[in-house]
């Protein structure tokens, strides 16, 4: 179940959590334990909830991401919620901790990306399977060969910022799988989900700013003075 620091928000409509690193959003036939399996039981104690309990992820993270996840706990915030990401009305910040130090200051990086077995590439743009991803960074901090991102997603493709921050020379520090030399406990990588802001669903509310916290642990932990709050 999960701990009452991982809620970020729960009204009657949604239900916001600090994903761990580690745990899969949703279960699958290889992952029984989930962030959903967890939420749903917190939900069905917090408000004795009697059957089933819905709530459906309006977005998904990596497995080896932390960070923001978000719930609907109802039909009509799930069908609103879908419409506002197609809309783009919904504003994704990550944290990266990156191997390198950026020659810019902040850049705007765009690709071409396809999606192959568990993987994501760079391809060139006239590919046929291509997806234009696009993404903004800042660095907040640097200390020796790591620096500090925050990043903004403009475009929401397959293992993006992962794929897009190793082409540019940047590969997430814990991120083997995209040419990272380092590994994180639990399979982690140091990516986190910050901040998420959207339209509520429901009432006349219009933007509700999610933050998460994050992690306090290296390789975040030399980076503390640096972390947006």
């Amino acid at each position: 179940m999960l701990a009452d620091a991982e809620i970020l928000l729960v009204d009657n409509h949604l239900l916001a959590v600090n994903k761990p690193a580690g745990l899969v959003t949703q279960p699958s036939g290889a992952h029984a334990d989930s962030l959903e399996s967890r939420a749903k039981a917190w939900v069905k104690q917090e408000f004795a909830k009697a059957g089933k309990v819905f709530l459906e992820a309006v977005h998904r993270i990596d497995r080896p991401v932390s960070g923001v996840v978000l719930f609907a706990r109802t039909s009509k915030a799930l069908s609103r919620l879908n419409a506002s990401q197609r809309a783009r009305d919904c504003r994704k910040t990550y944290l990266a901790v990156v191997a390198g130090q950026p020659r810019n200051r902040e850049a705007r990086l765009e690709d071409t990306l396809v999606h192959d077995s568990h993987q994501a590439r760079v391809v060139a743009p006239d590919h046929p399977r291509g997806k234009h991803a696009v993404l903004e960074y800042q660095v907040l901090g640097t200390q020796d060969e790591r620096s500090l991102l925050q990043i903004q997603l403009l475009t929401g493709r397959y293992h993006q910022i992962r794929v897009q921050l190793a082409q540019a020379g940047l590969p997430v520090v814990g991120d083997q799988l995209y040419g990272s030399r380092e590994r994180l406990p639990d399979g982690a990588i140091a990516l986190h989900g910050w901040e998420l802001t959207i339209p509520h669903p429901v009432g006349d509310r219009a933007g509700c700013r999610i933050v998460a916290p994050a992690p306090g642990t290296p390789p975040w932990q030399p980076f503390s003075g640096s972390l947006p709050s």
